[in-house]
């Protein structure tokens, strides 16, 4: 009798089902979308990478022989710099969804719990199932992350809570004022991640300082990434800032090299380019000021986002608005795996895109 490695498995692996989000212009080794498309379904950066990080990649390529530096000093030692911290606080990964695993990894396993809004990003429970742990999901309060209700929910197994903000896929954010009550009240033994993958489309005032736990040694983990308004997220680098007993675990179960040498550079050049991110932060709130009244238009309801992405509830089967949408060649991405059967998550394009996004929708509402 051939091996069965499921034999071999836990159980909690064999139940998690493979991870799927394929794109429709990739379907059939198509490649990537090409102008004819307008991809609205990866909250990518529309603009496009910093120039500073492209001119920092032009003749980088004939180095790829040797191995990056291990430990990321230089991108390290800048994003210390500019936090107050030193780089013992930071830990880098490919992408902040590397990090997710590694914290879920380091303090997650069988007879534990984490706690996570519902909705919120997939990857958290799957990393919460991939552990042995098991995942307690909180309803949101009107989009929004119930920090109440989510500390309500702690109990003697609890080891983390998940926290998303802005939330994906609501584009939702709570404010610092809760974010510095609920980690106030944390029982021992709770440790915080906070995802702020989105963070830099949050106006200053709606910026937690979750720095500052950091530096006083409390049970918080925030991490960060470059693949949104840095427009990084083909290279995969996103760092973790956290107490460097915590940062010292990451590392130790990492994998050595996990952060590429083209990715490493571009990071630590796009750090530099300010203009960049201001020309990001006002495409992407043009984007909100046509999008909204057009969604208003159409009678659709929609949820104010702090991110480069909006929810809205089109009033039908999403999954086939999708499907509809791609024949022309739009993409967005269906919620309905998200329990939001007739919603949308629509990333905040360039004028083009979001005027051609809209002319489909109006084209074809009527029709499904």
């Amino acid at each position: 009798m051939p091996f069965r490695f499921e034999d071999a498995a836990p159980p909690h692996l064999i139940g998690l089902p493979p991870y799927r989000h394929s794109r429709p212009f990739e379907a059939g080794g198509r490649g990537p979308a090409d102008e004819e498309w307008v991809a609205l379904d990866y909250n990518e950066n529309p603009l496009g990478p910093s120039p500073l990080a492209i001119k920092a990649l032009q003749g980088l390529l004939r180095g790829i022989n040797r191995y990056p530096d291990c430990h990321g000093h230089d991108l390290k030692a800048r994003l210390a710099e500019r936090l107050g911290l030193s780089p013992a606080h930071i830990a880098l990964g490919n992408g902040s969804s590397e990090l997710i695993d590694l914290c879920a990894r380091c303090f997650l396993g069988s007879g534990t719990e984490a706690i996570m809004g519902d909705p919120a990003f997939a990857f958290y429970g799957r990393v919460v199932q991939a552990s042995g742990s098991r995942r307690v999901p909180v309803p949101l309060k009107a989009f929004r992350h119930d920090l109440q209700a989510m500390a309500q929910r702690i109990t003697p197994r609890t080891r983390m809570v998940f926290i998303g903000n802005p939330n994906n896929p609501t584009g939702s954010c709570v404010s610092p004022d809760e974010i510095a009550a609920f980690v106030e009240a944390l029982p021992d033994g709770v440790i915080v991640l906070f995802d702020e993958a989105y963070r830099e489309y949050l106006p200053d005032e709606l910026q937690p300082d979750t720095v500052r736990y950091a530096k006083a040694g409390r049970p918080v983990i925030a991490l960060r990434s470059f693949s949104k308004i840095y427009g990084l997220s083909g290279l995969r680098i996103g760092y973790a800032i956290a107490s460097p007993d915590c940062i010292a675990l990451l590392d130790k179960a990492r994998q050595p090299f996990n952060v590429n040498i083209l990715a490493g550079t571009a990071a630590l050049a796009a750090l530099d380019d300010a203009a960049h991110l201001v020309s990001s932060r006002r495409l992407n709130e043009a984007g909100k000021q046509y999008l909204y009244p057009a969604f208003e238009e159409l009678g659709l309801r929609y949820v104010p986002t702090a991110a480069n992405f909006i929810l809205v509830d089109v009033e039908r089967d999403g999954e086939q608005v999708v499907r509809t949408l791609a024949e022309k060649r739009v993409a967005v991405c269906s919620l309905a795996r998200y329990g939001l059967p007739t919603s949308l998550r629509v990333t905040i394009g360039t004028p083009r895109e979001n005027e051609r996004f809209i002319a489909a929708l109006r084209e074809i509402l009527p029709t499904i």
